[in-house]
């Protein structure tokens, strides 16, 4: 049971905080808890305040070794102190990694920090009530900062109504849900799909949905459910058969890393009880066996199970999870009509502070039979994935000398059975601005380059290069099948990028630098624990051990293979018969 579970993981996890609390009274940092990585306490939801909520939910369950612990009441306070002395003038806190007097990092805090301010307040422990006041105040206090305050990225947007809806519950202040409001009016980013803008399903997805949960719930806005609903459903299809979740095309800091479903369980568990739903419960199980750690605020599975106590029970029996599909993720969404409005948006393709993600809404194809996991992915810089078992190739990368740098695919179709990925880059030059055009300058022998009005000038010698990838499920694994035509003697290199844990045997390779082998000829096979993925399809067309502005990413093995146009040439995947164990 997920519960107990949980009761020990959280037990575990307030001892070991218990070493990097600074209990110097002369220390500016006095009561906070070290951020490991920085050695400074910081008040965030991932640092100090990830801890108090550990804490508080210690002390505030019986099943709990730490159940009404003096010693750990103690250090709670001093906790809460820090957290109100680290809290700025304007209501605000600065987590340390970046954002200072951030009303989105505190937004974050709100949400956690009203969780923790209900469980001590409901508990009628008369011990606790001084941190309860505590909380209480640090609530108030950013009421200012939410009123007027400002985001970075869409998923801000979500914490800060969160928050709104938070305190709403708390203050019943009516300017609360209105700021909610206008943040709302601004509508959801969101595909019919269920993928939000970021693109992000190891960290933001999660970060959406338990918050809009809590807005739809605090602010009386049941329709916000939709939104999460479809999200929930889609990551049912982006899950490795390991528990790993896919994070090759991540638009934000998860890209590439590992991540599991356990952030999901708080909102997977809400959810499957709210709408009765077996997926959903399924998805919370799955979730429940992935977690170690309770969770960053609001994520806090402790926390929810404490608050939410229905959650405990498995009222909901599990459905059984698919393990055999074919799914287009985004296949139907019209994204080039929305990307054709961008112009009329009036920005000029400029965002302070942010990015403008126009890859939203990118098609993504996903593969499962049994323990096999593919992902064809367009506007990532992989285009390809493959797990089979243990065996891990991360990804398939092209790049060319043509813009130069990584290539990413734009459109993604399927046609009879098979993925066609096009990539199209058009490149040229510019004349002289025309002298009507030209700006008013004191010097005639002076004109700053950065002055000059270049989007007046006219277009020479445009070159157009495209290239298209085939991606064919075969019996024995797969083929990839990479064309490009013109113009002729454009350098291109593919990369296959596998995991370290692995071995690479390969025949016809020579050292490239540090983790890259060239491939000239012959066969590879990389093997981990049993498993493999075998690929022929070597080629050796220039002696470029690097493509310009290419990114190629650490912490794997990369085989590189180069190809010059014109170009058609096909790699032949073969994966081990059965994949030896789920991971």
């Amino acid at each position: 049971m997920v519960y107990h579970k949980l009761v020990k993981i959280n037990d575990q996890w307030v001892q070991e905080a218990f070493d990097r609390q600074v209990l110097d009274n002369e220390s500016r940092y006095f009561g906070g808890v070290v951020d490991p990585a920085t050695g400074i306490p910081w008040p965030s939801h991932t640092n100090s305040l990830m801890i108090m909520g550990l804490w508080a939910a210690a002390l505030i369950n019986p099943d709990s070794a730490y159940y009404h612990d003096s010693t750990l009441l103690e250090r709670l306070k001093k906790l809460s102190r820090f957290m109100l002395n680290f809290q700025h003038d304007d209501g605000t806190i600065s987590p340390g990694w970046t954002n200072y007097h951030s009303p989105p990092d505190t937004a974050f805090n709100v949400v956690g920090l009203s969780q923790i301010y209900k469980l001590l307040s409901s508990s009628e422990w008369q011990s606790a009530e001084s941190v309860a006041a505590d909380v209480n105040r640090f609530l108030e206090r950013t009421i200012p900062a939410l009123l007027t305050g400002g985001i970075h990225t869409p998923n801000h947007r979500w914490v800060i109504c969160s928050a709104l809806g938070s305190l709403y519950d708390i203050f019943g202040i009516e300017a609360l849900k209105e700021r909610a409001s206008e943040w709302l009016s601004e509508g959801l980013d969101i595909t019919p799909d269920g993928e939000w803008t970021e693109r992000s399903n190891g960290i933001y997805n999660a970060v959406s949905d338990i918050n809009l949960y809590y807005a739809a719930r605090y602010l009386k806005r049941p329709e916000l459910l939709e939104s999460v609903r479809a999200n929930l459903r889609m990551m049912m299809y982006l899950v490795h058969p390991d528990g790993e979740i896919v994070t090759d095309y991540s638009g934000r800091q998860d890209f590439g890393q590992k991540f599991t479903l356990a952030d999901y369980y708080s909102i997977y568990q809400l959810m499957a009880v709210h709408d009765r739903d077996p997926l959903f419960a399924a998805m919370a199980s799955l979730a429940g066996e992935a977690i170690t750690h309770p969770g960053a605020l609001p994520n806090n599975a402790m926390l929810n199970l404490l608050l939410h106590p229905a959650l405990r029970e498995s009222s909901v029996q599990p459905a059984e999870l698919p393990t055999e599909y074919r799914k287009i993720i985004n296949g139907d969404f019209n994204r080039s009509l929305y990307l054709s409005k961008m112009e009329q948006a009036g920005h000029n393709g400029r965002i302070s502070h942010s990015s403008l993600h126009p890859e939203f809404g990118a098609p993504v194809a996903r593969h499962r039979s049994g323990k096999t996991s593919a992902t064809v992915m367009t506007e990532a810089t992989s285009f390809f994935a493959l797990r089979h078992g243990h065996a891990r190739l991360l990804g398939v990368q092209a790049g060319s000398n043509f813009e130069p740098g990584t290539i990413k695919f734009k459109e993604l179709q399927e046609r009879s059975g098979a993925y066609l990925l096009k990539a199209q880059e058009k490149k040229g030059y510019y004349g002289p601005i025309p002298q009507a055009q030209l700006p008013e300058a004191e010097s005639e022998y002076l004109s700053p380059w950065y002055l000059l009005p270049h989007h007046k000038r006219s277009m020479t010698h445009e070159q157009t290069h495209e290239t298209f990838v085939e991606a064919a499920e075969t019996k024995e694994g797969w083929t990839l099948r990479i064309r490009s035509d013109k113009p002729a003697d454009v350098l291109t290199q593919v990369v296959f990028l596998f995991g370290v844990e692995g071995t690479l045997h390969t025949d016809g390779c020579e050292s490239a630098g540090e983790d890259k082998i060239m491939w000239r000829n012959g066969s590879v096979r990389y093997e981990n624990n049993g498993d493999w993925i075998e690929i022929e399809g070597a080629a050796s067309e220039h002696s470029s051990t690097a493509i310009r502005n290419m990114v190629y990413p650490r912490g794997c093995q990369m085989l590189l293979v180069n190809l010059i146009t014109p170009i058609d040439h096909t790699f032949n995947i073969r994966v081990s018969p059965n994949a030896a164990s789920n991971g």
